[in-house]
């Protein structure tokens, strides 16, 4: 039966004071008799309802959750505390490394607590700049986001998207540089897309208008046009779809020269067929590179007729080649960087040179080879960190670059190629002390026998007990990589003598296709044993307790809490799964969910099915005793929609028999996370801490 009331009895701790005890009640959430038969498997969805978004009954359950919510955090006496030090923290100058178009210098800056980044043109690298565009003065309350920009070749036209409340979905406007006045085009129903400049006019992506909720309809037959300025998108031209295959997406982008146009075909997240279209000899067939969805392929620069490509056929880690226009078949690749044993991240061309980004053990590691893949140099980088942006022209003499660590924020250096000497041009002035941290790497073996790695952040001086504070943040999917980033909601864990754990698991990308692999479809359980295997050396070690250990993962990532929390209770103390794809027998059935069917299989497929059932967080919630959960998502969330989140929450509140309580909070207005701004930032990390705080017992 459904449990329509579930009493909490919380004590609200601070040092040696107990408050009086609060009785509330969670909202009746109604079961419905709905079951689906999965090849003959019966599985029932009594809360399907909640994945009506526009309808009324769902959206006053949405309000009384996140009231029921509101009034435990409100107990929480450190909760005004921990969002006041967040806003300290998060109000510091942020600025990226700054990039060359035309005669002009183009970066990303935010004065400290802005909601949005603004877009700044400089005339040189020194001067301070202007404001080209500033996305906070298009809401009121910062919920309208930059999505993507590009600018024309001669630096005078600016493309750019803007999101609305979080969603996926893009509106593309143009603004003349020189000028800074708005020009009158304006695309939309445009997703997934870039914008790539061919004279006066672009080549970008989109889907026809939608017929149901653009929040959860399936996005279904995209195709690639090209909009020529001072015209209406209903004169656009149509350059490439397929009427076949409703479920494919197709992206277009540019040779730097504007001669050579590439269209990529994808079916999932990863895997690719690509074509080659010469824009000089319009009456010439596409030239195919790819004809199948085997391997990935970058397109990183031609020099005229030669075109230099970052794939993974055939070299798990990735490799460089370069192929003619006229001998474009794989036969014909001439290996310039072969696979070696860390993973090719990046590559660009730089002053006649290549510069290439390797990942070693999951660290960035910076190379300078000639045209030939002859080694140069290694440019140096600071320790344990992430290569954030490598930005050159390959006819340039100089590049723009930012690293960023566990301990320290984005900063951007400047990296003369004649001397080979990198300047530092922009330090953060962040009030989070960096001197008094320390980041590690461990390696650990897990279940089975395979290595992990992980790092490892707390302060120099903290002797790690079984009463430490623990946060373990995990991923492991779709071949991304949990490289060292500074989040800066973190530091006010750090701060009160906690460690901040981050794994790279199987399914990510930090170790090549074949780590990807690992962690895909009916191999997902490795992904999941892999954490498990990390935090149970935590409290081995007696780094920590599982008392003392709350666990946060985000997207993919809440993915990976669900099925850890379900399989595993008793594992930690807090569980925190955001924005998170949690019925595994449905994720395909809503906007672009499909797409993920590579990496995880699909409940049409009877041995996938069986897979997907035996880990599928919503369908493994038993009547057992759960740790104090906190379910995080968006109301606008069109990527993994809310009723993910919904269902999950709702069957938890049923069946938990803990007295630790199961919450929701849905941030009305907002989406997946991109583009959210720092209000919403500072209110939901304040939240998750405030509750992670009070249930591991932080003073």
């Amino acid at each position: 039966m459904n449990k329509s009331i579930v009493f909490l009895t919380l004590t609200i701790l601070t040092k040696n004071i107990a408050l009086s005890q609060i009785n509330y009640n969670y909202p009746l959430t109604p079961k419905e008799n709905v079951t689906d038969n999965y090849q003959g498997t019966l599985v029932k969805d009594p809360y399907r309802w909640l994945e009506d978004d526009k309808s009324p009954r769902t959206d006053d359950w949405v309000k009384k959750e996140n009231t029921v919510t509101e009034n435990y955090l409100k107990q929480i006496i450190s909760r005004d505390k921990i969002k006041n030090r967040l806003t300290e923290l998060w109000n510091f100058n942020k600025q990226s490394a700054p990039f060359k178009k035309g005669d002009f210098y183009f970066s990303y800056k935010n004065n400290g607590l802005q909601n949005q980044n603004v877009l700044f043109i400089q005339k040189t690298l020194e001067d301070a700049g202007q404001i080209l565009l500033d996305p906070n003065s298009l809401s009121n309350d910062g919920t309208v986001s930059l999505s993507g920009a590009s600018i024309s070749k001669n630096g005078q036209t600016l493309a750019y998207g803007i999101s609305k409340a979080g969603s996926d979905w893009v509106e593309i406007h143009f603004k003349d540089i020189l000028t800074k006045r708005d020009l009158l085009d304006e695309l939309k129903w445009i997703k997934f897309s870039g914008m790539s400049w061919k004279d006066d006019g672009i080549f970008y992506s989109r889907y026809d208008t939608p017929s149901g909720s653009e929040l959860s309809q399936k996005n279904q037959f995209h195709k690639v046009y090209f909009h020529k300025l001072g015209t209406k998108q209903e004169q656009d031209v149509l350059v490439f779809e397929d009427k076949e295959h409703a479920d494919y997406n197709f992206g277009a982008y540019l040779t730097d020269d504007e001669n050579y146009l590439f269209i990529s075909t994808s079916q999932s997240t990863s895997g690719e067929k690509l074509i080659l279209r010469d824009l000089k000899h319009p009456k010439r067939s596409d030239i195919i590179i790819s004809g199948d969805f085997n391997f990935d392929y970058a397109i990183v620069d031609n020099i005229d007729s030669t075109f230099y490509m970052q794939t993974n056929h055939n070299a798990a880690k990735y490799k460089l080649v370069s192929f003619s226009i006229n001998a474009a078949a794989a036969d014909n690749w001439k290996t310039i960087l072969p696979e070696n044993k860390n993973l090719l991240e990046g590559v660009r061309l730089c002053n006649k040179k290549i510069i290439a980004n390797y990942l070693q053990n999951a660290s960035s590691k910076l190379f300078c080879y000639d045209l030939n893949g002859k080694l140069d140099r290694e440019i140096k980088l600071p320790g344990l960190c992430k290569l954030s942006v490598f930005n050159s022209d390959k006819n340039d003499e100089f590049a723009t670059y930012s690293t960023v660590q566990y301990i320290s924020p984005e900063q951007s250096y400047f990296l003369d190629l004649k001397t080979w000497e990198s300047k530092l041009i922009f330090k953060p002035n962040c009030k989070f002390n960096s001197d008094d941290y320390i980041t590690e790497q461990l390696f650990i073996v897990g279940k089975g026998g395979v290595k992990l790695s992980f790092f490892i952040t707390h302060k120099k001086d903290l002797k790690m007990t079984p009463e430490t504070p623990c946060f373990v943040y995990g991923y492991g999917g779709f071949n991304i990589s949990l490289s060292p980033e500074f989040r800066i909601d973190r530091t006010v864990f750090l701060e009160a003598g906690g460690i901040y754990v981050v794994p790279n698991l199987r399914g990510g990308g930090e170790y090549g296709e074949d780590w990807h692999k690992a962690g895909t479809k009916c191999l997902k359980q490795n992904v999941f044993d892999d954490f498990i295997s990390v935090c149970d050396f935590l409290v081995e070690k007696k780094y920590t307790s599982y008392n003392k250990i709350a666990i946060h993962g985000r997207s993919n990532g809440g993915l990976l809490v669900g099925a850890v929390m379900t399989q595993r209770p008793d594992i930690c103390k807090v569980a925190i799964p955001a924005v998170g794809v949690l019925d595994m027998l449905r994720f395909h059935l809503f906007t672009i969910g499909r797409a993920w069917t590579v990496d995880y299989g699909c409940s049409d497929n009877q041995k996938e099915f069986d897979c997907l059932y035996k880990y599928s967080p919503l369908h493994n919630i038993k009547a057992v005793n759960y740790p104090a959960t906190l379910v995080l998502t968006g109301d606008h969330d069109d990527r993994v929609v809310p009723a993910h989140s919904f269902k999950f929450a709702a069957t938890l509140q049923e069946k938990n028999k803990s007295q630790n309580p199961m919450l929701i909070r849905i941030d009305v207005n907002a989406g997946h996370g991109g583009g959210k701004p720092t209000s919403k930032q500072i209110a939901e990390f304040g939240d998750m801490w405030s509750f992670v705080f009070y249930n591991l017992g932080i003073n």
